[in-house]
């Protein structure tokens, strides 16, 4: 698992019909990077950190065995604080 913030949401309405309607969010591991983008099965925002998996547990979590998905989000940190230096602490 990996630690991202949700940025913002992914509009898609043009799908491959087994990505059925799950919500799209960009994801970053830190402020600047790469965005990423996650399925989120669990109901995020922006501005929230959460608990990522990809690879085939990203598949598994999205709740279809064989859904096209290489991150998807599992959770919702309720506490996660970034420091002025850059820090993290929970």
């Amino acid at each position: 698992m990996k630690i991202y913030t949700v940025e913002k949401t992914l509009v898609s309405t043009n799908r491959i019909a087994s990505m059925e309607h799950k919500p799209l969010l960009v994801v970053a591991e830190k402020p600047g990077g790469t965005p990423q983008v996650a399925v989120d099965p669990v109901g995020c925002k922006p501005g929230d950190w959460v608990l990522c998996v990809g690879s085939s547990a990203a598949r598994d979590a999205s709740g279809i065995k064989g859904y096209p998905s290489d991150l998807t989000i599992v959770g919702i940190i309720d506490k996660w604080e970034v420091n002025a230096n850059g820090d993290t602490s929970s």
